[in-house]
């Protein structure tokens, strides 16, 4: 390769590289959300789909959150109170978060979660996110949470 092809290769790259650095400023990253290790999920999430999988990581981590959500697949017949207790049957003495299987098979409810960790994600309050859900899903069925003070 002669010397002027080296320079215009060599100019063409800083070129680039001044290019690539001015273009829009980057979009801040969304809302980290906190998730459950996978590992510590019982075997049937584990073997579960992975959009059923990370709604479930997200329950376990995050019961202040689902727990202000409601579900609409008609739940409420098996004394859920919220969309946590579709994938949370409750605790034992020590703490340790016994799963319910309900949402492996309830496209409903892994719906809801995976809206609300959007929502959550782009900063949207549980509370923003609640009337989201009441309006989105109510076709589906009663809520399991009462509505309003």
């Amino acid at each position: 390769m002669s010397a002027t092809k080296r320079i215009l290769a060599l100019t063409l790259v800083i070129f680039i590289g001044f290019a690539a650095g001015c273009g829009p400023a980057p979009v801040p990253a969304e809302h980290e959300l906190a998730m459950a290790a996978m590992a510590d999920m019982p075997h049937e999430v584990q073997q579960a789909p992975a959009r059923v999988g990370a709604a479930y990581q997200f329950a376990f981590a995050n019961p202040e959150v689902l727990s202000q959500i409601p579900c609409y697949c008609g739940c409420v017949t098996q004394g859920h109170k919220s969309n946590y207790d579709c994938y949370v049957s409750g605790q034992n003495a020590s703490g340790r978060i016994a799963y319910d299987p309900h949402a492996l098979t309830c496209l409903v409810c892994v719906d809801i979660t995976q809206d609300s960790m959007r929502l959550l994600r782009a900063g949207t309050t549980p509370g923003e996110i609640r009337v989201y859900v009441d309006v989105t899903y109510a076709r589906y069925g009663p809520s399991n949470m009462p509505t309003g003070p």
